[in-house]
């Protein structure tokens, strides 16, 4: 009797574990599609492929959201998403990694990608801005900081607009260094210097 529940239970035990896919078994499998999508050979993505590795990462964010690997499986399914111009699935994984892990390394660069997402994918400019402005408050010395600023600056302009706004920037900064130079030669000869 004692012998037959132990292998009834070391049976259970087997039965339950062999159904259920195993953590490592899952990183294994994303690490395949994953590998196959940046080889040499893979010139374009396709769209099927794609969607499998999206919901490989989310079967695993949710089946092993404590896991170390669960903010770096999101972080890709939003990176992939932005690629593919979902804009909408990418600021729904953004704001998620942002929720989920608000003191994690990669946090700041998901605002600033949620921004940019508004921006240029769902071109939801007031939207873009608030997530620009959100960023620098948060983030102050943040790496993108520079960035916000000038994506607020060149919010809804046209390529177009911006180059003759820099050729102009352009013109007065080469106007401003010779009138420097003129004004710097001018002393050196009013004092008898050449």
């Amino acid at each position: 009797m004692y012998k037959s529940v132990i292998i009834s239970t070391i049976c259970l035990s087997f039965i339950l574990f062999a159904c259920k896919p195993s953590r490592d078994k899952s990183v294994a499998e994303i690490n395949d599609l994953e590998s196959s999508f940046y080889s040499e050979q893979a010139m374009v993505l396709n769209k099927a492929r794609v969607d499998s590795l999206l919901k490989m990462y989310e079967d695993f964010i949710t089946r092993f959201s404590q896991d170390t690997l669960a903010p770096v499986y999101l972080f890709k399914a939003a990176n992939l998403t932005m690629s593919q111009g979902d804009g909408n699935k990418s600021v729904s994984l953004l704001d998620q990694f942002i929720t989920k892990f608000p003191d994690h390394p990669k946090a700041p660069v998901c605002l600033f990608f949620k921004a940019f997402v508004y921006e240029n994918l769902l071109h939801d400019l007031p939207l873009a801005k608030d997530n620009y402005l959100l960023y620098i408050e948060k983030y102050p010395n943040g790496e993108f900081v520079k960035d916000a600023q000038m994506s607020i600056k060149n919010l809804g302009k046209t390529p177009e607009q911006m180059i003759r706004e820099f050729e102009a920037m352009q013109r007065y900064d080469s106007v401003r260094k010779a009138d420097s130079i003129a004004n710097l030669k001018g002393k050196r000869t009013s004092k008898g210097e050449i």
